[in-house]
């Protein structure tokens, strides 16, 4: 979670060593930041080389920039009439930004123009800092003109690229503008309560008495009213809790609802795709002790790595592969002995469409031509994995994406070329942000959540 970073006492220079950071340092990583995102890195990899005593603030900045990257553009492209270089249009980009919306603004945009400006005059752009300068002055003395004159771009007005927009429009066109305005808010912190540990209800008390307020969603989750440090929450080491939001919580009630026990052995279940295992320890919680035997399988060894520490917190055990899901025959048979599975998570690879308010930076690092090239490979997932589940056994296929490319229209072209697959009732495309109080938007069951697409089979015996 991020939140509003503190204002220093002093924005500008000479601050002591142990001060907090000055505000045009914070800026200046922002920018740097934005010009690697802009260059294709993502917000995890560009916040990871910013200085530990920066970061909160920075990736806070950051956030609201991403968020509103769509009108800065549109701003700058007011301001000069050729495009400046990258990373001086990742500054200017910055101070527009977080400046054009003084209601919303963490500083006053007079500050922010300052500030921005000093980066300029310290940094690489030094002989650009007149030309920076200029154009956020401008910006300052024509700011309700320049802003309605943007008011007529729909990437300005909702911060997505217009091909985003477009697909929306058409594979959601009653709640387009419900999910692009979730897009932009800050989602919820959202804990997942260990029922091996404890109830909802208990955990619900402890974190009251820790002055923390939540509400109750999904079948064992939490929603804080305030986000807190996971060190504070209490008994999170011990593992009586895990922060998953709402619509991932749905998975493991999804697939194990319904499914018989087997006579003297445990279900034999496999997470595909499974870091950091957040969905692998919910299933093993959901289970009595040894009632469930779970393969969870991931491609990269670091995130392999960390499906390990997850469920050593919890005090869970799974059989942890690192192997490719679209390829069983160097694992199927050699690590789980050619024994076909009574249950099968496939939470596929996908355009992360759905938890943008998490990952601001999606939007703008996602190309027109991902939703098709993903969609294929979740394609070649299904059919690799079909064969691997036992008759009269269950997959839940979930992405969390609301293109229908990657949800819906999976669904109705693998049902068309599988004759052993029976779709059984799930909760479909799941949008972004809260239920609407006079229930139109149906779809949204689980509190303030998540975009995310659910479907349920069943193969034929």
């Amino acid at each position: 979670m991020t939140s509003t970073p503190s204002r220093p006492k002093n924005a500008g220079a000479g601050q002591p060593a142990n001060a907090a950071p000055a505000l045009w340092q914070q800026l200046e990583a922002v920018a740097q930041a934005l010009h690697g995102i802009l260059g294709g890195q993502s917000s995890k990899s560009v916040l990871a080389q910013v200085p530990q005593r920066l970061r909160p603030g920075v990736q806070a900045l950051l956030f609201q920039v991403l968020r509103n990257l769509g009108r800065a553009q549109a701003l700058q492209k007011q301001l000069v009439s050729r495009a400046p270089a990258p990373k001086v249009s990742a500054l200017l980009n910055t101070a527009l930004a977080l400046a054009w919306d003084e209601a919303h603004a963490p500083y006053p945009p007079f500050t922010l123009v300052n500030q921005a400006v000093e980066v300029a005059k310290r940094g690489t752009a030094r002989a650009q800092s007149g030309f920076i300068n200029g154009c956020l002055r401008r910006f300052l003395r024509e700011r309700d003109e320049l802003v309605a004159v943007t008011d007529g771009d729909p990437v300005a007005v909702w911060n997505h690229p217009a091909w985003w927009i477009a697909r929306l429009k058409k594979d959601h066109p009653e709640d387009w503008q419900l999910i692009l305005a979730a897009n932009n808010a800050q989602p919820p912190m959202t804990l997942r309560v260990n029922a091996q540990k404890c109830t909802q209800a208990q955990y619900q008390s402890a974190l009251a008495a820790m002055n923390l307020e939540s509400l109750p969603v999904a079948e064992h989750g939490l929603q804080l009213l305030q986000a807190a440090p996971v060190q504070e929450l209490p008994h999170f080491a011990e593992g009586w809790a895990s922060v998953q939001d709402a619509a991932a919580q749905a998975a493991a009630p999804l697939l194990l609802q319904g499914l018989k026990q087997p006579q003297g052995r445990a279900l034999r279940v496999l997470d595909a795709c499974a870091a950091p295992g957040g969905k692998t320890a919910h299933l093993l919680e959901r289970g009595e002790p040894g009632s469930l035997q779970v393969t969870a399988l991931e491609i990269d060894p670091e995130r392999a790595r960390r499906i390990g520490e997850t469920l050593s917190r919890l005090d869970l055990q799974a059989q942890v592969l690192v192997a490719d899901a679209g390829k069983p025959e160097a694992w199927f048979e050699s690590q789980c002995g050619g024994q076909q599975f009574d249950a099968i998570l496939l939470d596929a690879p996908c355009t992360a469409s759905g938890i943008v308010r998490r990952q601001p930076d999606v939007r703008w690092l996602r190309r027109e031509s991902d939703v098709a090239q993903l969609a294929q490979i979740q394609s070649q997932l299904l059919d690799k994995l079909w064969p691997l589940l036992k008759p009269g056994g269950r997959m839940v296929y979930c992405t969390c994406s609301i293109f229908k490319a990657e949800g819906d229209a999976q669904m109705k072209a693998f049902l068309a070329r599988n004759t052993t697959a029976t779709s059984l009732p799930a909760p479909g495309h799941l949008i972004p942000g809260k239920a609407a109080k006079d229930g139109s938007v149906a779809d949204n069951r689980l509190g303030d959540h998540d975009g995310f697409f659910y479907a349920l089979l069943e193969k034929s015996r």
